[in-house]
C-alpha cells in the first residue's frame, strides 16, 4: 500500500491526506460536497444509513468521488436498562453527540434518552454543560479525549474505566467496571450517604438536646457523671452503627428509586434536541401551551393506570409528544401532572393515551 502524507484531520468534517501524489479526503456529506458533486443515488443511501443509526463516510479523490461506507456504534447490552434507571429516578438523560441528527437520533431512540443534542463539535461539548447547569446539578459521563472538557466543566464528571488517560484525569469518579448501570449506582449511593448523614446529624442534636440540660441540673433534675459517659458513648456508637449500614446497601437494587421533576431544557438546546424547527405544529386545538420563558402545569385523568408499571408506561408515552418536557404519573389518584414548554394539543395526548392501553379522561 502506498505511503500517505500531509494528513490532516478536520475537526467535526473528516480528513485529508496525500496518497501516491493524489489528494483524498474522508468525511461528512458537507464536507465532502466541497470537492465532488454526489449524486443524488449516494444521498438517498447515505440517509438510509442514518436511519439505521449508522453513520456515512465519503471519499473522494482529486475530485472524483470514490465511494461510501458507513459506520455504527453498538449499543452496549446495558445500556437501555441504565438509561431507563436514570429517568425512573427523575434524571433527564442528555445524549451529546457529533454524529448527524438522523443517525443520533436513531441511538437515541434504541437506547431511550430524553433529548438528543447532535451535530455538537469537540469544542461545543462544553459550552452545552454550561448551558445546562443553568437548570441545575449536571453530571457528564464520557470516555474520550473529547470528553476532557466537558467532564471538567460539569458538577460531577463520570469517565468510563476503559476509556482514554486524559478523560480518567479530568472526571471526579471513574467507573471501573465500564458500565452504564454503575452511573444510576453511584447516584443511589450518593443520595444514601447523604441520607445517612441527615440521620447521624439528628441523632446527635437529639442526644445533646435532651442530655445537656439534664447535665446542667434543669429542670430540678441531675444526671450523674456515670450517666452522662453512657450516654456519650451511646450517641457515638449509634453513629457509627448508623453510618456502618451503608456497607448493606445494595446500590444496584431499584426498589428505593424516587422521581424528581424535571426542568425545560433551555431554548437554544431544545432547538437542537428531538423536535425539528422544520417539524409542523400540532393539529387540532391547543390544549397546553407556555411561552418561552415558562413552563405550563395541567393536569389530566387517566383511566386503567393500576400499578408502577401502568405509571412509567404512561409517562414515556406522554413525554414522547413534542412539547411535553415532563410527565409525572399517579396509578393511585388516576392523574398525570403534564409539564409543557410548547403547544400540545389535546388530540396529540389523548392519542398518545390510548395507544399505551389506556383512557383518557379529559382535564383534572
Amino acid at each position: 500500500l502506498p505511503e500517505s502524507a500531509d494528513f490532516k484531520a478536520e475537526v467535526g468534517n473528516g480528513l485529508s491526506a496525500v496518497v501516491g501524489g493524489q489528494k483524498m479526503h474522508g468525511g461528512n456529506l458537507k464536507y465532502i460536497g466541497g470537492f465532488t458533486e454526489i449524486p443524488q443515488a449516494m444521498q438517498d443511501a447515505a440517509e438510509k444509513f442514518s436511519e439505521e443509526g449508522k453513520t456515512p463516510l465519503f471519499f473522494e479523490r482529486d475530485g472524483q468521488l470514490l465511494g461510501i461506507i458507513a459506520v455504527a456504534d453498538v449499543v452496549k447490552a446495558d445500556s437501555p436498562s441504565a438509561v431507563s434507571e436514570l429517568r425512573n429516578m427523575g434524571i433527564e438523560v442528555v445524549m451529546l453527540t457529533g454524529d448527524n441528527q438522523r443517525t443520533a437520533q436513531a441511538i437515541g431512540r434504541e437506547a431511550g434518552v430524553d433529548r438528543v443534542i447532535a451535530g455538537v463539535l469537540p469544542d461545543g461539548k462544553e459550552s452545552v454543560i454550561r448551558e445546562l447547569k443553568a437548570r441545575g446539578k449536571v453530571a457528564m459521563v464520557g470516555d474520550g479525549i473529547n470528553d476532557a472538557p466537558a467532564l471538567t466543566s460539569a458538577d460531577i464528571g463520570l469517565a468510563i474505566g476503559a476509556g482514554t488517560d486524559v478523560a480518567i484525569d479530568s472526571a471526579d469518579i471513574v467507573l471501573m467496571n465500564s458500565k452504564l448501570s454503575d452511573v444510576s449506582a453511584a447516584v443511589r449511593l450518593s443520595r444514601r450517604t447523604l441520607l445517612n448523614i441527615h440521620e447521624n446529624l439528628f441523632w446527635a442534636f437529639f442526644y445533646n438536646l435532651i442530655c445537656i440540660p439534664l447535665a446542667a441540673g434543669l429542670f430540678g433534675l441531675r444526671m450523674s457523671p456515670m450517666v452522662g459517659a453512657a450516654a456519650m458513648a451511646l450517641s457515638s456508637f449509634t453513629v457509627c452503627m448508623n453510618a456502618l449500614r451503608l456497607n448493606l446497601f445494595n446500590m444496584h437494587s431499584t426498589k428505593h428509586d424516587r422521581r424528581m421533576r424535571k426542568t425545560a431544557l433551555p431554548e437554544a438546546l431544545a432547538q437542537k434536541g428531538t423536535q425539528s424547527q422544520d417539524e409542523p405544529a400540532n393539529a387540532g386545538n391547543d390544549a397546553f401551551s407556555a411561552t418561552e420563558d415558562e413552563m405550563r402545569q395541567q393536569t389530566i385523568k387517566v383511566k386503567g393506570m393500576m400499578c408502577p408499571h401502568c405509571e412509567m408506561t404512561v409517562q414515556k408515552a406522554l413525554e414522547s409528544i413534542p412539547g411535553v418536557d415532563f410527565a409525572e404519573a399517579s396509578f393511585e389518584k388516576g392523574t398525570v401532572e403534564l409539564y409543557c414548554s410548547g403547544a400540545v394539543s389535546e388530540a396529540a395526548i389523548k392519542a398518545a393515551i390510548q395507544k399505551a392501553g389506556y383512557k383518557y379522561r379529559g382535564v383534572a
